[in-house]
């Protein structure tokens, strides 16, 4: 009996058997055609991690410009109140007289000078202004105005006076009841006087709002910018897509 189960060597008329060379396992014959097989999908180069720390411009400056409009706007209010409280200090009496008393005063119209008297209750009085050149005038003011002296007097203007020239002019006053009431010479609280206080009040307050707006508005935009950006270097981390993903 024979245990011939396959063909021999080199004889190829009985097809393939068991003694045949066979391709080692796992590697494919050598074709001449192209190939059909495909790389694993990739995930493209490696990508360095995505950025990390704060997000700039910090809070920070959105903070301090803020602190900046508060000082501004207490500045302002402290600017106000220094202007006003100089215009009614520097406009109260220098040259004081009590009723009946005749004293010379150097008046000049560029001054705006003004009689005030200071009272502890009503007073009827009644004054006189002489001397110079040209005829000098009274006249009741048509607005009220108080004044403050560095002492801390109290004043009222009771009459506006008129020359038309400067020089030494001699004034008198009687009052009743005489008794508390003092006069003096000092000038009228014009508008021009509060002008700079005013300014102090709105400008300087309004220059730091409006400085801390811009800056709140430029740090907010660049902050959203920088978002966008690490959240778009977030998503590329991975690199370009595999070939089944196109």
């Amino acid at each position: 009996m024979s245990n011939d189960f396959g063909s021999f060597p080199g004889d190829a008329s009985r097809g393939p058997g068991y003694g045949s060379p066979q391709q080692p396992y796992g590697q494919q014959p050598h074709q001449n055609g192209p190939s059909y097989g495909y790389a694993p999908p990739g995930y493209g180069a490696p990508q360095s991690p995505p950025p990390s720390g704060k997000i700039k411009p910090g809070i920070g400056w959105i903070v301090g410009v803020w602190l900046l409009a508060l000082v501004s706007i207490i500045v302002g209010i402290g600017g106000f109140a220094g202007g006003v409280l100089g215009a009614v200090t520097s406009a109260a009496p220098t040259k004081t007289f009590a009723p009946g008393e005749n004293t010379t005063v150097t008046l000049d119209p560029a001054d705006k000078p003004a009689i005030y008297v200071s009272t502890s209750g009503p007073t009827n009085f009644e004054c006189t202004l002489t001397g110079g050149t040209g005829t000098p005038s009274l006249q009741k003011p048509l607005v009220q105005q108080t004044v403050s002296g560095s002492d801390g007097v109290v004043w009222e203007m009771g009459l506006q006076i008129g020359v038309e020239q400067a020089g030494d002019y001699q004034v008198n006053c009687t009052a009743d009841p005489a008794e508390g009431t003092t006069f003096g010479v000092g000038r009228e609280l014009a508008a021009g006087s509060l002008v700079g206080g005013v300014i102090a009040l709105f400008a300087v307050p309004g220059i730091g709002i409006l400085l801390a707006i811009v800056v709140t508005i430029v740090v907010l935009v660049k902050r959203s910018n920088a978002r966008k950006r690490r959240a778009a270097a977030s998503a590329g981390q991975w690199g370009a897509p595999g070939p089944y993903g196109r």
